[in-house]
């Protein structure tokens, strides 16, 4: 499945994310921009094994990076690093490189001058994504991305478990305290306790 044009996948982010916005705009644009970069034509397709995309916030943007780059968190070939930033780094696997692409602030502004008619704000912003140049909505920077063998897409390895609950706990996030293997939970990193 080669790249699509914007407008195909701007009908598949619709489905994927219950409705289209300016945000899925811009994360398809996003996406679609990284991976020419990395010179990708097939991400989704003969390239996926290849992918493996970082995002920088849980907004609408991370589902339309997954539309168009077709990497997704049960495939171990999207990555979430919560830094709040409207941000992605696209990285090939195969060529040891990697490409971070963040949504320039001035971009609002530049749609606001745009399209002044327009009053409503995700539709001024929807429009301008759709037309203005890669340079405008976009830094981008090559960088270096290392990831540890357990966090790539087919990693395989032994589950531990742990000594405190007895859960199992896969692609070595245990933590050794006191000679016990504890998953991060009983280790004190718990996101939820006794209700």
């Amino acid at each position: 499945m080669p790249l699509k044009s914007l407008a195909e996948y701007e009908v598949l982010a619709a489905q994927a994310h219950g409705h289209l916005c300016a945000g899925q705009i811009l994360g398809l644009r996003m996406a679609i921009y990284g991976v020419k970069l990395l010179g990708l034509d097939d991400p989704a397709g003969k390239d996926r094994k290849r992918l493996v995309s970082v995002v920088e916030i849980d907004r609408c943007i991370t589902d339309a990076i997954g539309v168009v780059t077709g990497c997704r968190l049960g495939k171990r070939a999207l990555k979430f690093r919560d830094f709040g930033k409207t941000a992605a780094t696209f990285c090939d696997l195969q060529e040891n490189r990697a490409v971070r692409i963040a949504a320039r602030e001035s971009a609002r502004e530049r749609a606001r001058q745009l399209y002044p008619e327009i009053a409503d704000r995700n539709w001024q912003q929807m429009r301008a994504y759709r037309e203005m140049p890669d340079a405008e909505l976009f830094a981008a920077e090559w960088v270096r991305v290392t990831l540890a063998p357990e966090d790539l897409p087919g990693y395989k390895a032994p589950r531990v478990v742990c000594g405190q609950c007895g859960e199992a706990v896969s692609f070595r996030r245990e933590v050794v305290m006191q000679g016990r293997s504890l998953c991060r939970a009983c280790a004190g990193e718990a996101y939820y306790g006794p209700a």
